[in-house]
C-alpha cells in the first residue's frame, strides 16, 4: 500500500490542504471524501459514533484510529486509550496532535487486552471479506478483559441494490453483497485497490453466535447504518 490516507491526512494537518481524497467502488461513482470530516470535533459526530464514544470504559483500543479524534476525545474525558491504525502517515498525525499511545500495526497484530475495542467509521471495514470475520473476530474476542464490550458500526448497503422498480439486482450466485472493491486516490495517485466489507446486523449476528459473542443492537441510525456491542457469553 502506498499510504495515501496517511499523506493526506499529513497535508491537512501541516496546512497543505488543496483537495480532498477521491473513492469509488464497483458499484459506485467517484465521490470525494472531505479531509475537513477526518479531523471533525465530538459535536460534529454522528450520533452513533458519540454513543459509542459515551459507552467506553476502561482501557480502550481505538482501532483504525485515523488522525486520532475518537482517542483525543477519550483522553479529554480521563480514559486510557491505546490507538492503532495500519496507515504510517495516520499514527504520525494522531500523535502530532496529542495521542499519547498510538502505533502503527494492524488489529491482526496486536496482542494486549482491553475493557472497550473500539472500531467506528464502519468498523466491519477491516474484515475485508465476509469469509474472514470468524477470523476477526476471534481475535477480538482474544483482546477482551472479562466483562469487556466491542464497539462496532457498520451498514447495510443492499438499498444500493434497488431498482426503479422497488427490487434488487443483487447476484445471488456471486459474493456477499456488502463486499466491496474500495478505490481510493489523492492529488492524481491511485491507491493499491483493497476490500472493505459492509456488515448487515443479522449477518454480524450470526457470526458472532458462531464466535461465542453475544451481539447486541444498541442503535439504528438514519441511512441503514447501526452501532452493535459485542461481548463474552456468560
Amino acid at each position: 500500500m502506498k499510504d495515501i490516507f496517511g499523506k493526506a491526512l499529513l497535508d491537512f494537518y501541516h496546512g497543505n490542504y488543496t483537495e480532498d481524497i477521491i473513492t469509488s467502488t464497483q458499484i459506485s461513482d467517484e465521490d470525494e471524501l472531505p479531509l475537513p470530516y477526518l479531523f471533525r470535533s465530538y459535536n460534529d459526530l454522528p450520533i452513533l459514533e458519540q454513543k459509542a464514544l459515551k459507552l467506553c470504559q476502561g482501557d480502550i483500543l481505538d482501532v483504525g484510529c485515523g488522525s486520532g479524534l475518537h482517542s483525543l476525545y477519550l483522553q479529554e474525558k480521563g480514559l486510557k486509550v491505546k490507538a492503532i491504525d495500519s496507515s504510517k502517515g495516520a499514527i504520525e498525525v494522531a500523535k502530532k496532535r496529542g495521542v499519547l499511545n498510538a502505533e502503527n500495526h494492524a488489529l491482526l497484530d496486536e496482542t494486549g487486552t482491553y475493557d472497550t475495542i473500539l472500531l467506528l467509521m464502519n468498523g466491519t471495514g477491516i474484515f475485508q471479506t465476509l469469509n474472514d470475520v470468524p477470523h476477526y473476530l476471534r481475535h477480538l474476542k482474544s483482546l477482551l478483559n472479562e466483562n469487556g464490550q466491542i464497539l462496532i458500526d457498520s451498514s447495510d448497503i443492499k438499498y444500493m441494490y434497488e431498482d426503479d422498480d422497488g427490487g434488487f439486482w443483487i447476484d445471488t450466485n456471486a459474493s456477499y453483497y456488502g463486499e466491496l472493491d474500495y478505490f481510493l486516490s489523492y492529488k492524481g495517485e491511485n491507491e493499491t485497490p483493497m476490500k472493505w466489507l459492509y456488515l448487515d446486523f443479522n449477518t454480524l449476528l450470526t457470526a458472532c453466535k458462531a464466535a461465542g459473542l453475544n451481539c447486541e443492537l444498541i442503535l439504528e441510525g438514519q441511512h441503514f447504518d447501526y452501532l452493535a456491542k459485542l461481548s463474552l457469553n456468560a
